[in-house]
């Protein structure tokens, strides 16, 4: 059980603007197999699913600091992900689990006021995918 909330944990702040490596954490579990595959793939897809969404309500409220120093995404990167989102509009939001764009992304929905709930089922199908792509690739190396 401590396995899975850490492994919550971690994959919550990894959605967050702060550094972290939920895939790695989910690969090494998977590999000691402790905990069953798909209760692992369900907590790192949860946690990392609400971490984005703290970035949707950071969005919501705080673009106002944007131009702040301790503002944690950077005004160019913003833009670029406010870019993708004007251009692709919220299918944008399937490509949240990737890296560099993803997080930026998911605080520009947030910025452009996105609907919370289809925010929330196109991150989750995008995180829980990444996931799962994670978890066939580690099972199938041991």
């Amino acid at each position: 059980m401590s396995a899975l909330l850490g492994l919550f944990g971690i994959s919550f702040l990894a959605a967050t603007l702060l550094p972290a490596q939920s895939e790695l954490g989910l690969s090494s579990l998977i590999y000691l197999g402790q905990e069953p595959v798909a209760l692992l793939v369900l907590a790192a897809s949860l946690g990392n699913t609400l971490g984005s969404a703290v970035n949707w309500f950071l969005g919501r409220g705080a673009i106002t600091f944007a131009d702040r120093k301790w503002f944690p995404v950077k005004a160019d990167k913003l833009e670029k992900a406010t870019g993708w989102y004007h251009r692709y509009g919220r299918w944008s939001l399937l490509l949240s689990w990737a890296p560099i764009i993803g997080d930026p992304l998911t605080l520009a929905a947030g910025v452009l006021k996105e609907p919370f709930w289809s925010f929330l089922l196109l991150v989750a199908i995008a995180k829980t995918g990444r996931y799962l792509a994670v978890a066939a690739i580690t099972l199938s190396a041991v």
